[in-house]
């Protein structure tokens, strides 16, 4: 996959990552572990449709994480890329605050 991919997370969860070294949440309460994969969007249209199917109902302030997926185990599965296995925090170019 060309092009950088994106993920809506907590700031505590990746704050919690960075610590860790690595980032292992799917989407809001679930982890990789759960999941199997991380779920990720290609643009900001998608970010908005995640946003308002898991994440609407918060009040806290979300990051958007930007992921460069070479080397990644990234699979684009109904239209969405997940990536398979841990993200680690080196693949991840930029933090900025999710706006709409």
């Amino acid at each position: 996959m060309s092009g950088l991919i994106h993920h809506l997370a907590l700031r505590a969860d990746w704050e919690s990552a960075q610590k860790a070294g690595e980032y292992r949440v799917s989407t809001l309460g679930r982890t990789l572990e759960q999941e199997g994969f991380i779920h990720c969007s290609r643009d900001q249209a998608q970010l908005d449709g995640v946003h308002t199917a898991y994440y609407s109902h918060l009040a806290e302030p979300l990051l958007v994480l930007d992921i460069d997926p070479a080397g990644l185990d990234v699979r684009v599965e109904n239209g969405f890329p997940h990536l398979y296995g841990p993200l680690p925090i080196t693949a991840v170019t930029a933090t900025r605050p999710y706006t709409r």
